[in-house]
């Protein structure tokens, strides 16, 4: 065995201190809780790091598709030669056009910016980003001369199933009276929630024609989009359709979802490391707190020392026996954070919401956090790496005062009790 019973025997008496070693036992807990808050904290933060990057980056591909097609100089026309080469490339699932552009939109008295995009109808009841998060009205009522809008757009405007949204182009008309801008209402056929609030707020879907013919690009569409087997890995797919396109009458230029956002989500991960950096200091803390109230046992326990030394004793049983006991505190430490980081990072909505009801603010407002429910995604490999730091860093915080009380001369310690 590792460790002999004599050795946990007298660690773990050593561990219940007594009255006069109120003190020593005070900071040994100190050390316990805060290597359980430092590894339950490191837990639930990377579970929401995580839980963020999944469902911006569901949200955002499921939306967008994971590469688009643009021509060089204006629209793609005609679009529909190039969509067929695209969909013969073996890793491409789907592809559609699009035609997407700003528009103004008003009802009753209130007027706001929105993002519009038409795509063909199938395809935008076949994307489940969309489709599986119909929260009034549905997809096939979606015809000529009706949209579908976001929940928090409906919410804000105060539109309903049936109701006439009014959208104003940027694109003016020319009449004898000068130019005038274009406008045209559309029926709200389907409200959706995806449960970002950009989307929500800010994105009108419609039939692909009426796009067209709204915005006046005739039979061009602004962009085709494409969904691949590997969004992670588009580099094969992304040379396999432009060896497909090579012989396409426009030239065009392809940007995947990593191009698009690479902003966001390596800011998303540069901030991932760097809580993950700043929440260690508090295990490393526990650590040298570890060390103190170790170095303070040994030297009270000087006399005891020194008669297990005169009886037989080795150094390295008295090595042994306060590395168990710095362990210990380590490993209960590590133990009850890591119980108590997994209940939370599996709870996190719930604790949100009990948050919200007593403080009565919102500690995770939709409009700043893009979501509107906290994700939490815990990651076995992250899980692994805090409880292996957190064992690595108390181990190590055992190892000088174990060597110190080993290097103890019984002599001496006895000579001055």
């Amino acid at each position: 065995m590792l460790f002999s019973p004599f050795e946990r025997m007298v660690a773990m008496r050593y561990l219940r201190a007594r009255r006069q070693e109120g003190f020593i036992s005070v900071i040994g807990w100190f050390s316990l809780i805060g290597i359980a808050l430092g590894v339950a904290t490191l837990i639930v933060v990377m579970s929401v790091m995580n839980g963020f990057r999944q469902e911006l980056f569901q949200r955002v591909i499921g939306l967008n598709g994971h590469m688009n097609v643009y021509a060089m100089q204006g629209s793609l026309d005609p679009y529909q030669p190039l969509v067929d080469k695209i969909l013969k490339v073996q890793d491409v699932t789907g592809a559609a056009p699009v035609v997407e552009a700003q528009a103004l939109i008003t009802h009753e008295g209130s007027a706001s910016g929105a993002f519009v995009r038409g795509l063909p109808v199938e395809t935008l009841r076949a994307r489940p980003t969309i489709a599986a998060h119909i929260s009034a009205g549905s997809l096939a009522d979606l015809a000529d001369g009706s949209i579908a809008i976001g929940i928090r757009m409906a919410q804000r405007l105060d539109l309903h199933i049936g109701d006439t949204l009014t959208l104003i182009s940027p694109v003016s008309s020319n009449t004898v009276f000068g130019a005038a801008p274009r406008l045209r209402g559309y029926k709200v056929a389907a409200v959706f929630d995806v449960g970002m609030f950009e989307y929500d707020n800010n994105f009108i879907f419609m039939p692909l024609e009426d796009a067209q013919i709204f915005f006046r690009t005739g039979q061009a569409a602004t962009a085709i989009e494409i969904f691949v087997k590997d969004p992670q890995h588009l580099a094969q797919a992304r040379s396999d359709i432009v060896a497909a396109a090579g012989t396409n009458e426009q030239p065009i230029r392809i940007l995947d979802w990593q191009q698009n956002n690479s902003s966001f989500f390596t800011a998303l991960q540069v901030e991932r490391n760097v809580m993950f950096l700043i929440l260690t200091l508090i295990i490393l803390v526990a650590a040298f707190n570890i060390i103190s109230s170790l170095i303070m046992l040994v030297k009270d326990k000087g006399q005891d020392i020194a008669i297990l030394r005169t009886m037989g004793a080795s150094r390295g049983m008295i090595m042994r026996i306060f590395f168990i006991n710095g362990a210990s505190i380590g490993l209960i430490g590590t133990g009850a954070g890591l119980a108590l980081g997994l209940f939370i990072a599996h709870h996190i909505e719930g604790l949100r919401e009990i948050v919200q009801r007593i403080t009565r603010t919102d500690p995770f407002a939709a409009d700043v956090y893009f979501l509107t429910k906290m994700p939490s995604v815990v990651d076995p490999h992250d899980v692994v790496h805090v409880v292996v730091m957190a064992l690595a860093l108390s181990f190590l915080a055992t190892l000088y005062p174990a060597w110190r009380a080993a290097k103890l001369d019984p002599v001496e310690a006895l000579r001055y009790e």
